[in-house]
C-alpha cells in the first residue's frame, strides 16, 4: 500500500512538473509579429536613405502594400465557397446540347464562370462573384466579380465586370467557350466602389480631450520622395509611441525631378499619392487645418483655459524625453540649418530602439491602385515586362559608361530574345519619353507602354472625375511620381520580369564600382 502510495505521489508530483514548465514556456512564448518584423525589414530596405542626401529611386516605389503578410496561394474554401471544389458537376438542369440560349439564372452558369476563371487567371488570389445576367447575345452572360492580385499584400479587392460566352456540351455540361475582355460585361456594370478619403470631422466637445503631436513644415518639404516617407513615417511612430494624434499636413511638395520643367511643385494633395482613407482608420490622425481651426477656437472660448502645448526646437530631445509631459499638444519646430531640420533626424541614434516606422499604415492612393489594375486587365493579367532606366543616367557617360548602349532597342531585342517567347504581351515600364523609341520591338512581341493608356487619366477618365474634388475643381497633372508608381505596380505583376541592372547592362545601379 505504502508503495502505492509512494508510486501515486510521484506520478503526481511529475504531473505538476510538466504542467508547471509548460505554463512558464507559454508565458514566456511570443509569437512573431509579421506588421512589427515587416517593419523592420522596411527599415532595412530604407535604411540606406539615412544620410542627409536623399536620392530619387525610379525603379520600385515601395510602400505598406508591399511588406505585408503574402497572400496564400490558394483562396480559403470558406471565401471562394463550394464552386473551386473540382467534383462539382455543372450539368444542366434541362439537357439541350447545341442550344444557343443560355439561362444564366442557373447556379450552373455561376460555377462555369468560377472554373473558367480560376484556370484563365491563375494569379488572381481571391473570387467574390454577383448574379450573372444576359449579356450581349441569348449565348453570352455579363457578370461583375472582385479579386485580388496574389502578388499585392494589401487587403484591398478590385473588380471587373466581363462578358461570358457559354454553350452546352453533349454530356449537358456548361462549359465556357470565350471569355470577354477587361470590363466587357456592360450589363454587369456598377459604380466602383467610392473612394471615400475626405476628411474625418472630429467634433469640438471630442477635440479638447485629446492629445497631439504636431510637426511643424522642415527642410523635407521640396525633397524627393523617399525622404518624405522616411520622415512622415518617423512622425507616425513617434505618435504612436507617444499615444498621441498626429497631425498631418496634407499639402505636399514633389521634387523637381518629377516635373518637366525640373521645378518643384507645392500644393500638392497627399491623397493623390497615398490612401489616406485607410490611414484615417488604422492610425490616430487628424488633417492640419482642421486641427489649428480647433486650437484656435477653443483658445478663443476659453480664454482662462487654452490647451497647454509645449514647443521642441531640438529634435535630440528624445521621444522617450516627451513621454512624461502631459501637455495637449507637443510641437516641434523645424528651423535650425539643413539637415538638422529633417523630420526623420528625430528618430536617428538612440530613439531607433523604440521608434518603428509603421509601413503597414501607408498605402498607395487606390486611384493609382485602380489605374494599374485597369492596365493589367487590358493586357488579362497575361504579360511580361522589362524595365528600362535610361534618362539622366544614360547620359552620364562617367558614371553609367555601358547604360545609354544597352538600353538602345536593338540591344535590348538581343536580351529579350533569350528571356521572352516571340509573340508575348510586353510591358515595358521606363522612363524614357521618346515617342516611338522602343517600335522595332513590336517586331517580334504585342509591345505596351504607360502612354498607350492615357485615357484613364485623360479629362473624361474616372481618375479624372474623382481627384478634380480634392483640388476644388482644378486640373490635376498626371506627374511624374504617379507615372513611376504605376509603372512599377505594372512591372511587379508581370509573369516574367527583366530588369535594367543585372540584365540588361553589366553597369552598376549607382555607378561605376558600386556593385
Amino acid at each position: 500500500m505504502i508503495q502505492r502510495i509512494a508510486s501515486s505521489t510521484i506520478s503526481m508530483a511529475a504531473v505538476v512538473t510538466l504542467a508547471l514548465l509548460l505554463t512558464l514556456l507559454a508565458i514566456g512564448y511570443q509569437p512573431p509579429d509579421p506588421v512589427f518584423q515587416a517593419s523592420k525589414v522596411m527599415d532595412q530596405v530604407v535604411s540606406t536613405l539615412r544620410n542627409a542626401t536623399f536620392e530619387k529611386e525610379d525603379t520600385v516605389v515601395v510602400t505598406g502594400e508591399d511588406i505585408l503578410a503574402p497572400v496564400p496561394s490558394q483562396a480559403p474554401a470558406e471565401i471562394l465557397g463550394p464552386a473551386l471544389e473540382k467534383n462539382l458537376s455543372v450539368s444542366v438542369g434541362v439537357c439541350d446540347p447545341g442550344t444557343t440560349f443560355i439561362n444564366c439564372s442557373d447556379p450552373d452558369v455561376l460555377v462555369a464562370i468560377e472554373l473558367a476563371n480560376e484556370k484563365k487567371f491563375p494569379d488572381m488570389g481571391v473570387f467574390q462573384y454577383g448574379v450573372p445576367v444576359r449579356g450581349s447575345k441569348d449565348s453570352t452572360c455579363d457578370i461583375a466579380w472582385r479579386f485580388k492580385p496574389r502578388h499585392e499584400k494589401s487587403l484591398r479587392m478590385y473588380r471587373d465586370y466581363r462578358e461570358y460566352k457559354l454553350l452546352v456540351n453533349t454530356s449537358c455540361d456548361y462549359v465556357v467557350e470565350k471569355i470577354g475582355g477587361w470590363h466587357s460585361g456592360k450589363n454587369a456594370f456598377f459604380q466602383r466602389d467610392f473612394v471615400n478619403d475626405s476628411i474625418y470631422n472630429r467634433s469640438f466637445n471630442t477635440f479638447w480631450s485629446g492629445k497631439y503631436l504636431y510637426y511643424s513644415r522642415g527642410g523635407d518639404y521640396c525633397k524627393s520622395m523617399n525622404q518624405y516617407m522616411w520622415s512622415f513615417l518617423c512622425a507616425l511612430g513617434e505618435a504612436r509611441y507617444l499615444n498621441r494624434t498626429l497631425v498631418v499636413d496634407l499639402e505636399m511638395c514633389l521634387e523637381g525631378s518629377y516635373s518637366p520643367d525640373l521645378k518643384p511643385q507645392e500644393g500638392k494633395d497627399f491623397r493623390l499619392y497615398f490612401d489616406y482613407e485607410h490611414l484615417q482608420k488604422k492610425a490616430a490622425v487628424v488633417e492640419q487645418k482642421q486641427f489649428l481651426k480647433r486650437w484656435l477656437n477653443w483658445n478663443k472660448k476659453h480664454p482662462q483655459h487654452p490647451l497647454s502645448y509645449r514647443v521642441v526646437e531640438d529634435f535630440n530631445v528624445t521621444p522617450m524625453h516627451l513621454r512624461s509631459f502631459e501637455n495637449t499638444i507637443l510641437w516641434r519646430k523645424f528651423e535650425q540649418p539643413e539637415p538638422n531640420n529633417y523630420w526623420y533626424r528625430v528618430c536617428e541614434g538612440e530613439p531607433e530602439k523604440v521608434i518603428h516606422r509603421p509601413w503597414d499604415l501607408l498605402w498607395k492612393s487606390k486611384r493609382l491602385m485602380n489605374m494599374v489594375n485597369s492596365i493589367c486587365g487590358e493586357m488579362e493579367w497575361d504579360f511580361d515586362a522589362v524595365h528600362v532606366v535610361r534618362g539622366k543616367k544614360a547620359e552620364d557617360k562617367e558614371r553609367w559608361p555601358n547604360l545609354d548602349r544597352d538600353t538602345m532597342p536593338e540591344a535590348i531585342m538581343e536580351k529579350l530574345e533569350k528571356e521572352v517567347e516571340e509573340g508575348r504581351t510586353l510591358y515595358i515600364a521606363t522612363n524614357e519619353r521618346l515617342e516611338g523609341y522602343f517600335d522595332k520591338l513590336r517586331a517580334k512581341y504585342r509591345v505596351h507602354l504607360l502612354s498607350d493608356f492615357k485615357s484613364l487619366w485623360g479629362p473624361h477618365s474616372l481618375w479624372y472625375n474623382q481627384t478634380m474634388p480634392l483640388t476644388r475643381n482644378k486640373r490635376v497633372e498626371f506627374d511624374g511620381y504617379m507615372r513611376a508608381e504605376v509603372d512599377s505596380e505594372v512591372f511587379l505583376r508581370a509573369k516574367k520580369r527583366i530588369e535594367t541592372f543585372g540584365h540588361l547592362t553589366s553597369d552598376c545601379k549607382d555607378g561605376v564600382n558600386t556593385c
